[in-house]
């Protein structure tokens, strides 16, 4: 790539953004989960930001989720570059699949975790 080809600056981090948004809009239309987990969200992120005591408690019970729905970005893309070489079934495309479904559970059970350790307390 030529010098004269290269972004920088308030450029490059204008472009970063639109792609962001593209993956966000790409994963939001194609992966019903992540579709499932913004709505989740719509509910959680203000609960989380009423029900937590102070800043920490507020960014767990908030954060806790993002992390759900970061890694669910994640998985999404793993599944994408898997599905491009082909449907054909392949014990390393499954295998790759199946970790990525593994952390997307393991970070539900994260949040579900971080939620009940500081809300249970509070109200048993």
């Amino acid at each position: 790539m030529s010098e004269f080809n290269e972004t920088t600056g308030l450029t490059r981090l204008f472009r970063a953004f639109g792609y962001s948004l593209q993956g966000f809009r790409a994963c939001y239309q194609y992966e019903a989960a992540f579709r499932q987990e913004v709505l989740v969200a719509l509910f959680v992120v203000p609960l989380g930001f009423w029900l937590g005591e102070g800043g920490v408690e507020k960014a767990l019970l908030v954060g806790s989720w993002l992390i759900v729905m970061i890694v669910e970005l994640l998985n999404s893309a793993v599944e994408a570059t898997v599905d491009r070489f082909g449907p054909e079934h392949h014990k390393l495309s499954g295998r790759a699949k199946d970790i990525g479904s593994a952390a997307v559970f393991l970070s539900i059970s994260f949040a579900v975790m971080v939620w009940a350790l500081i809300l249970l307390p509070r109200y048993l």
